[in-house]
């Protein structure tokens, strides 16, 4: 893979400092490993660019940032236009990519309020599409699952027993997430209103439009985009913005950071951290309003 030769390149040529680097480094061996997983005996220096954006969409994904996505894809296209340098390739994967946006704002989670404002909207509907939206909701909220991961569920993955769900995350990871009571009985209604509904294929998959066919990725969007367009002025309104509320109203009550890591299914405590933000804020406000020495 040319990585010693690159890092003495960069040390002896670039005169790179030792911590940018290893910075450089850490980037690599990430998308290596990501690659040797995903692309099983194929090599790192083969790779085309549509390889390499399904890593993009991955990290992306995974909740990291814009910001530190174009830095790893610097760091990658460093490392080809090296390869390329000495003769190793005869033109780089990445040399028509763009970079990502990167935002100055950070992404702002629903409150507790808004998340219950719009269940109380879909409280008072029983129709099929209402109830499956309710349940929708209350499953990003109450376990933070991915959207893909929300469509690809199966009526097998739910024991209303044990109250749990088994999802399959990311390189067909599985992870057990629990069940609040109150989502488990919006589950047995919902179930009740889907056996009415003429399915001709894709029966084993939890959430069906009203037509008896497994739901997708835009209509899961549009869902969550129109009821919290009811009860939110916040610009985004997505499924990962309700998943960023799942994470961030967790730690804000002090949960383990671990802990939300193994339920969101990251890899990293990296990617987790990215939620920590808004917990911070709510630290500092409670430590202002309760710290004996702030009240003189």
């Amino acid at each position: 893979m040319f990585i010693s030769e690159f890092i003495d390149y960069l040390f002896l040529e670039k005169k790179y400092s030792k911590h940018t680097v290893t910075a450089y480094k850490a980037d690599l061996l990430s998308f290596f490993e990501f690659y040797e997983i995903e692309y099983e005996g194929a090599k790192v220096i083969e790779a085309n660019y549509s390889q390499i954006r399904f890593w993009i969409v991955n990290l992306v994904d995974d909740g990291v940032s814009n910001r530190t996505v174009n830095r790893k894809v610097s760091s990658l296209k460093a490392y080809y236009r090296f390869l390329l340098k000495v003769g190793q390739i005869d033109k780089t994967p990445l040399l028509k990519h763009r970079a990502l946006k990167e935002s100055k704002k950070l992404q702002v989670p629903f409150s507790l309020q808004e998340v219950q404002d719009v269940l109380s909207i879909l409280t008072d509907k029983e129709d099929y599409e209402s109830v499956r939206d309710r349940l929708i909701v209350e499953l990003f909220y109450a376990t933070g699952i991915r959207r893909i991961e929300l469509v690809d569920l199966k009526i097998s993955d739910i024991d209303l027993a044990n109250k749990q769900i088994k999802v399959l995350g990311k390189r067909n990871k599985e992870r057990y997430l629990p069940l609040l009571s109150s989502v488990c009985e919006t589950i047995k209604t919902y179930l009740v209103l889907r056996s009415d509904l003429v399915i001709e294929s894709e029966v084993s998959f939890l959430f069906l439009t009203k037509k008896g066919v497994k739901i997708y990725e835009t209509l899961v969007y549009r869902v969550i985009n129109s009821y919290f367009s009811k009860a939110s002025s916040k610009v985004k309104k997505s499924p990962h913005i309700l998943r960023h509320s799942f994470a961030t109203h967790l730690l804000n009550e002090g949960a383990n950071l671990n802990a939300v890591k193994e339920l969101l299914g990251h890899s990293s405590l990296a990617a987790t951290q990215v939620y920590t933000h808004h917990s911070v804020s709510q630290l500092s406000k409670v430590y202002k309003q309760s710290h004996p020495r702030n009240k003189k």
